[in-house]
């Protein structure tokens, strides 16, 4: 397997040429087009993306150990499938739409400012994680673990307290229908 460290990746776009599979350490990918490429066994390690299409990616047993999202398009993900040694990200003006954190520890992750729609936090564990001006319409937590979870200033969730552990989750007034929807309940602002 190749090694890359410290190097810039601009423009690539693997529906043209293939992705050499390696090892990047500490590289920034700008402007890439990685969307349905395979990137399985590929390892990322503090890496950063900017301003790249990753839907559709195939991550089987792919390392993604701290590595950060910036404006990236990542649709239809499915982050269960990654190597769970030391995976950890975060991610900033992202589009996660579609894509699955099925089971895995996502602890102290950040989303910051992202479109979260129909994603799949089943079973996942997001103690201390931070949704910051998310959107999570139908996004689904299922006996998930949301413990120190902040949603202060996300919207479009339905949450349900029974089937999730929230203890000391963080939530904004106006987020009360999200944790009440089951109830079939009408909380209005007067």
């Amino acid at each position: 397997m190749d090694y890359f460290e410290e190097k810039t990746f601009e423009r690539i776009d693997t529906s043209i040429h293939p992705f050499q599979k390696g090892e990047y350490v500490n590289c920034l990918f700008k402007d890439c087009n990685f969307s349905d490429a395979n990137l399985s066994e590929f390892k990322f390690i503090e890496c950063s993306f900017l301003s790249c299409n990753l839907s559709m990616v195939k991550l089987i047993k792919t390392m993604l150990q701290d590595i950060k999202f910036t404006d990236c398009k990542m649709l239809g993900l499915h982050f269960e499938d990654c190597n769970d040694f030391r995976r950890s990200f975060s991610f900033h003006n992202c589009q996660l739409n579609f894509s699955s954190f099925y089971k895995i520890k996502c602890k102290s992750t950040i989303f910051r400012n992202c479109q979260v729609h129909e994603v799949d936090f089943s079973e996942c564990d997001l103690t201390g994680a931070l949704f910051d001006n998310c959107d999570l319409l139908d996004a689904v937590f299922d006996h998930s673990i949301l413990e120190k979870t902040d949603f202060l200033t996300s919207f479009n969730f339905s949450i349900n307290p029974e089937t999730n552990r929230i203890k000391k989750a963080k939530f904004a007034l106006s987020g009360l229908p999200g944790l009440l929807f089951k109830y079939d309940i009408i909380v209005e602002n007067i």
